[in-house]
């Protein structure tokens, strides 16, 4: 049996390519060619770069992109695609040729940086990516498509997503099925319906981000573990700034400030995570809730507070107001769950209970925290209901 065999042969910055036939990775300039389209088919099958010129390239259907070992560049938000298309489609679809027919075919090594994606409330994702191993969008604003900004199908092997930019899209600004060592850091989302949507993946690192006025929630994470939320600024969303949901375990959850929510986190079905050293201000209603199928969870350090800034609140409460005027502070809700801890954390200025539980919860460790200034006096700190086998100890109370 013979083998072909390639060599790679290094001579003071010059390398040669010894094989049979192969065609070397090129730098693909697009302004030479008729169509966007036609300076991607010309990308050879070892990769390479596509340099996109500033412009305003209008798309009636998917810019494909099928090559890997590729770094898309364009000139910077001067070079902006919009998707005309209003069956649904997405502006560009990045995946193997074979895919549609062999759900194993993968690309690998592909970079996007510095270009604009726009579209329509009729279009599909700005960008989609299904099957794309070591993809890495940077610098990338995509925004005012009618589904999600950037959607990740089966992307599994170390996602990144950095310093872009997704606003205004119909779905989630960031939407991920099936992702594995992710990291999406240092991006901003604004009023997309979610921020980012992770589903069905492994260790996600989701830090730094700066997400404000969504439509619907903040952060959903769904049947994932073993991963981190940190360092990322919330405000303002319609829904939960934060959900675990659907078998999630092994998330910490840390150092995040979520500001001005109509809800804050909630833990609908987690187990073994750290809530720790989050900030909430003047969220609404349940700054954090734990639901009957969650358990084994640790709420420690964090502040909870309304508006004070020293001798008088900066936003006084309005009982009347309807959110997002609504200024009140709110605290813990436990609803049927089990073996919590609950240590160390500040309640001040709430308008709610400290912490309440209901719906028989068991093995509550409540201890050592600090309750401030109630704005209720007929709200006591802790409300537990007929919660079993609780430690309600060494918390100072103002009353």
């Amino acid at each position: 049996m013979k083998h072909s065999l390639t060599v790679l042969v290094i001579c003071v910055g010059t390398i040669v390519v010894l094989s049979g036939q192969p065609t070397a990775p090129k730098v693909i300039h697009a302004s030479d060619y008729a169509s966007l389209q036609q300076a991607f088919n010309a990308v050879p099958a070892e990769g390479g770069v596509v340099e996109l010129p500033p412009g305003i390239f209008e798309l009636e259907e998917p810019l494909i992109i099928a090559s890997e070992n590729l770094l898309v560049r364009g000139s910077g938000p001067s070079t902006h695609l919009v998707n005309k298309n209003q069956n649904g489609e997405p502006a560009i679809l990045i995946r193997n040729t074979q895919r549609p027919n062999d759900a194993r075919a993968r690309l690998w090594r592909i970079e996007l940086t510095g270009f604009r994606v726009t579209g329509n409330p009729q279009s599909g994702d700005g960008i989609l990516a299904e099957g794309i191993n070591e993809i890495h969008i940077n610098k990338v604003s995509v925004e005012r498509n009618g589904r999600h900004g950037i959607h990740l199908v089966d992307c599994y092997e170390n996602p990144r997503i950095t310093g872009s930019s997704m606003t205004y899209n119909g779905g989630a600004g960031l939407n991920i099925v099936g992702g594995h060592d992710l990291v999406v850091s240092a991006n901003q989302f604004e009023e997309n319906q979610h921020a980012v949507s992770c589903v069905d993946s492994f260790n996600l690192t989701l830090t730094g981000n700066n997400i404000d006025d969504h439509l619907s929630g903040g952060i959903i994470i769904e049947n994932t573990y073993g991963s981190v939320i940190s360092g990322n600024m919330i405000e303002e969303c319609a829904g939960w700034a934060i959900r675990l949901d659907r078998d999630c375990y092994g998330i910490t959850i840390g150092s995040n400030v979520i500001a001005h929510n109509r809800f804050g986190i909630e833990l609908r079905d987690a187990w073994g995570c750290s809530i720790s050293a989050n900030t909430f201000t003047i969220v609404a209603d349940h700054a954090i809730r734990v639901g009957p199928d969650s358990g084994r969870l640790t709420i420690t350090g964090n502040s909870f507070s309304n508006s004070y800034i020293g001798g008088k609140t900066r936003r006084p409460l309005d009982p009347a107001a309807e959110w997002p005027r609504m200024s009140q502070a709110s605290g813990i809700l436990l609803q049927g769950t089990s073996d919590i801890t609950i240590v160390g954390n500040t309640f001040a200025g709430l308008a709610t209970e400290a912490v309440k539980a209901e719906q028989g919860c068991r093995r509550l460790l409540i201890v050592g925290n600090q309750i401030v200034d109630p704005q209720s006096s007929e709200s006591e700190a802790f409300e537990l209901g007929d919660a079993e086998d609780v430690r309600l100890e060494n918390n100072h109370l103002p009353f």
